[in-house]
């Protein structure tokens, strides 16, 4: 309220009746974590303004950028000290597909979350391929396409992984990387498990 007060209704200028009510909806809607506000006036002398705030899924961007992406996808800037929550994962790719990535960070968390491993970021590259580091710092190369395409490698990953890992005598969290950029299986690094070149010995 304070703060809404102190950026909006000092901007305010006519009475009840000489109002501009779009630039009062859009004065509210310039200040930080406000996505919609709509305005009626309410005789006799009162004007109801309704907000929605922007409720925040994961940051955007770079690390250390204050923007955020709201539950419909959308890019919006806000002071992040203000978060009750900051433990979020950070998405990144162009601004004009945020919906995009958020669609696929929703689609990938519960796979990975499954195996232990929940999802720290996204990112759609400029070569509009996609990569995703998981908490223990692992690093996954998903390659291109949209949901659908980019599931069938997941999917073929988590169905197999712990067998894997258990075959070489690791925990899945030993992952270090993955490739799933190939058509019918995928690469895998895991710590403490090397592949010797064991050609030509005499």
């Amino acid at each position: 309220e304070v703060t809404l007060r102190a950026n909006v209704v000092t901007k305010f200028t006519g009475n009840f009746f000489t109002a501009d009510l779009g630039r009062v909806r859009n004065a509210f809607e310039t200040v930080p974590w406000v996505r919609l506000a709509s305005v009626q006036r309410e005789f006799p002398n009162r004007l109801r303004v309704t907000l929605q705030e922007h409720k925040p899924v994961a940051y955007w961007g770079d690390d250390g950028e204050q923007r955020m992406v709201n539950s419909y996808g959308e890019v919006f800037e806000a002071n992040v000290s203000d978060l009750e929550e900051d433990k979020m994962p950070r998405l990144s790719g162009p601004d004009s597909q945020s919906q995009q990535v958020l669609q696929m960070y929703l689609a990938l968390e519960p796979a990975f979350k499954a195996l232990s491993l929940p999802v720290d970021s996204l990112a759609l590259t400029d070569r509009g391929s996609w990569r995703a580091k998981l908490s223990q710092g692992a690093v996954i190369e998903l390659g291109r396409g949209n949901v659908e395409d980019v599931m069938v490698r997941v999917r073929r990953v988590s169905s197999t992984l712990a067998q894997v890992t258990q075959k070489l005598g690791r925990k899945v969290s030993a992952m270090e990387s993955a490739d799933l950029r190939h058509d019918n299986g995928y690469a895998l690094r895991l710590r403490g498990v090397s592949t010797q070149d064991v050609s030509a010995k005499r």
